[in-house]
């Protein structure tokens, strides 16, 4: 059995997550149905599934059905059983850690390679210039110190508060500290929040450092898969009463990969369901101000439940530079005093320099967020149009905001593309990288942070990598409804096998 937490899945849930499975004969239906889930994240590895009987009963279909495409699944490797202790997702032996020797490091591209790996833009130019050089001016007024400062700056943690506060969450300084980048402040709260070995929920898919630092910390992933539509709340719920994660880490607004924005009845509910089991929220919102297309979101999750509930990271990595190495933590004064703990003599806090570039940055920050929305626009067309001329096969949804696009490839081949890829000149990151569990070869991440011309040189690159992966493939299998659908009303009575389940 695997090592990471099993969340148990009972069969309103499970009917929820397959929607409308049935096609020819029941049995191998319901097995292929299932794979499918966990082969596309949506089941993680590990989930606890219900018994034979009880899903039977449950779904009112026999249970020969259940047994025999619970049995098909134990054969293939996709159920792993023990006598006592239930039946369990799985991946066939060997298949959940190739994807792991993948590198998550950007930048690696040579030559004429072109990068699809790194969902970052270059500098705003000239604002970034300008700010570089006014910022000479206001050295000397710092420069008589020692330099060092765990917490911040605090004309730029004010400017951080200040920017909350417009966003309609009351924030003082204090609740501020600066950190380098919101990897190092996802990593300051491990370290703060969670023991070795100890559960800490994330979606599936998630951000790829931010899984490796919980595994590096030594922690074990708990994920609960989103789907086309977004966070199945209840299994949320379920996931936070059933292993109480220590932490959970989220991110609601532009998910990446996928986009998605978690609706404002589903944050109530999530902060809701974590201070009942004493989890905490951790929101990334390093994404949340890239919004293309001007519509309103919901409040920060920081505005739910009570005061201190969530601890919010950002960063302006996404929004103006990733060289600049500045982000922050917002949260109660007593979870910032204890990080100034944490930090030790080996992080003497953020370099002086940078920070004052921020701060200046801060005083122009609509302004780019206006010209960065522009130029995002403008490249998430180029690669949307491109990708429907060059492969109309692929399956996407066009994000509101956020940097990239999450593609669906139809089949499981992701890591064979990215390998494939690299041999036509083109880097792209596998589905595999975004989830705890090998999980997600359908999927690709895209980003659209390079210029028109280069993403359509890019995609050209990857067409001829995907037509030499699907060359290799045997003949495509049938292929099963996605669709979710809302909580089914499962029928009172028994049915036989070749009876059709309610939509």
């Amino acid at each position: 059995m695997r090592d990471d937490v099993a969340q148990k899945v009972n069969a309103d849930q499970l009917a929820r997550l397959l929607g409308d499975w049935r096609q020819g004969t029941a049995y191998m239906d319901l097995a292929q149905a299932l794979k499918a889930l966990i082969l596309d994240g949506r089941l993680s590895v590990a989930a606890r599934i219900p018994a034979e009987r009880t899903l039977a009963a449950a779904w009112g279909i026999s249970r020969n059905t259940v047994a025999s495409a619970y049995q098909r699944l134990r054969e293939e490797g996709y159920l792993r059983s023990r006598q006592g202790a239930g039946s369990y997702a799985a991946l066939p032996d060997g298949a959940e850690r190739a994807p792991r020797a993948l590198s998550w490091v950007p930048g690696q591209a040579v030559d004429t390679h072109i990068d699809l790996t790194c969902a970052s833009l270059p500098a705003p130019e000239p604002a970034f210039s300008l700010a570089v050089a006014d910022i000479a001016t206001r050295m000397a007024r710092h420069s008589d110190g020692h330099g060092y400062d765990l917490v911040g700056l605090p004309a730029l943690r004010q400017a951080i508060a200040d920017h909350y506060t417009a966003r309609g969450v009351r924030t003082t300084a204090d609740q501020i500290m600066v950190t380098v980048g919101a990897h190092h402040a996802w990593g300051l709260l491990l370290r703060l929040l969670v023991r070795p070995r100890e559960p800490v929920l994330i979606d599936s898919p998630t951000y790829p450092n931010a899984l490796e630092a919980i595994r590096s910390h030594g922690a074990r992933p708990v994920p609960v898969g989103l789907d086309d539509a977004g966070w199945d709340i209840d299994l949320v719920e379920s996931a936070l009463r059933q292993p109480r994660p220590a932490v959970a880490y989220l991110m609601p607004d532009f998910h990446n990969p996928t986009g998605l924005v978690m609706p404002e009845p589903a944050r109530r509910a999530v902060v809701d369901a974590a201070l009942r089991s004493g989890t905490y929220v951790v929101v990334d919102e390093t994404l949340s101000e890239v919004n293309l297309d001007a519509g309103p979101l919901p409040p920060p999750m920081a505005a739910y439940g009570r005061p201190g509930a969530v601890i919010s990271i950002g960063s302006l990595s996404k929004t103006v530079w990733a060289g600049l190495r500045v982000g922050w933590v917002r949260a109660s004064k007593s979870v910032i005093s204890r990080l100034v703990a944490v930090r030790g003599p080996s992080d003497p806090g953020n370099p002086l320099v940078q920070q004052l570039i921020a701060c200046r940055l801060f005083e122009m920050y609509d302004e780019l967020l206006r010209a960065r929305s522009a130029e995002l626009v403008a490249q998430r067309t180029a690669l949307t149009d491109v990708l429907r001329a060059q492969l109309p096969q692929w399956r996407f949804t066009v994000p509101r905001g956020g940097l990239c696009l999450w593609v669906d490839v139809g089949a499981q081949i992701s890591t064979k593309l990215s390998l494939a890829a690299g041999r036509h000149g083109v880097q792209v990151l596998p589905g595999p990288r975004f989830g705890a569990d090998g999980t997600l070869e359908n999927r690709l991440r895209l980003p659209f942070a390079l210029d028109a011309d280069t993403l359509t040189t890019g995609i050209a690159r990857l067409r001829e990598a995907y037509d030499e992966v699907m060359a290799d493939q045997p003949a495509t299998p049938r292929t099963w409804n996605r669709t979710r659908i809302p909580t089914p009303a499962l029928p009172a009575t028994r049915v036989n096998p070749t009876e059709r389940l309610p939509r």
